[in-house]
């Protein structure tokens, strides 16, 4: 795949297409998991190489894949993937594991992961599944992130708490920034909130994307635009 063909994956897994903000797939991980930015940089990372990896070995055996079972060896491919990130992170990082708990094992029922093994990689190169991979996987990781980092600020007033559950070391508090927080943003509504404001950013820059684009057409074109 060319540069430009990755690059064009990655914009599409980071913005366009991103499955949190755009497709609204993986919304149960997402909305449980992201109290704190640890939480979603964990299993950010943990989905993000389930679905590399399940790109790739998707586009590598399609031409031996009845339609027939194509989704039971879809399901098969990636709860054998999870089985391994689930025992890499009781053996290596079992504070995370315990704080994450049940939404490791059911990253195997993330829709976002099945859709893009039947919408692209069953369809696509090797390489083009991966780089769509990496770029939708990046997507949803950095939305877990970015909720995570958000609800922590605002409910507890602090930013990189329990990052020792990754580098291991001390219990740490992280950086402080205020005593105590709105309580409201670490629980379950906090999600919904955060989440609803990620999807109305986003549509605002979209929106004023588009203006801008609008504004710099040709006049003619600009009325052709919005006749259609």
């Amino acid at each position: 795949m060319t540069t430009g063909g990755f690059l064009d994956r990655m914009q599409s897994g980071l913005w366009l297409e991103n499955p949190g903000l755009v497709q609204l797939l993986g919304l149960c991980p997402l909305l449980a998991v992201t109290s704190t930015f640890v939480n979603g940089l964990g299993l950010g990372i943990a989905t993000l190489v389930v679905l590399t990896c399940s790109n790739v070995l998707v586009s590598a055996t399609r031409r031996w894949i009845r339609q027939e079972i194509r989704i039971p060896i879809y399901m098969l491919i990636i709860a054998s993937l999870v089985t391994c990130i689930e025992l890499i992170f009781q053996a290596w990082f079992p504070s995370l594991d315990r704080s994450l708990g049940i939404f490791i094992p059911l990253i195997v029922t993330n829709c976002a992961i099945v859709a893009r093994a039947e919408l692209f990689a069953s369809r696509n190169t090797v390489v083009a599944s991966f780089f769509d991979g990496i770029g939708m996987g990046a997507g949803f990781a950095l939305l877990l992130m970015a909720i995570g980092f958000f609800r922590e600020l605002v409910g507890q007033g602090s930013i990189l708490a329990n990052l020792d559950m990754i580098i291991g070391g001390d219990p740490m508090r992280g950086i402080v920034l205020v005593d105590g927080g709105w309580l409201l943003a670490v629980l379950p509504p906090g999600a919904f909130f955060s989440l609803a404001l990620a999807v109305a950013l986003k549509n605002h820059f979209d929106r004023k994307r588009q203006a801008q684009k609008r504004a710099s057409m040709p006049g003619s074109l600009r009325k052709q635009g919005r006749s259609t």
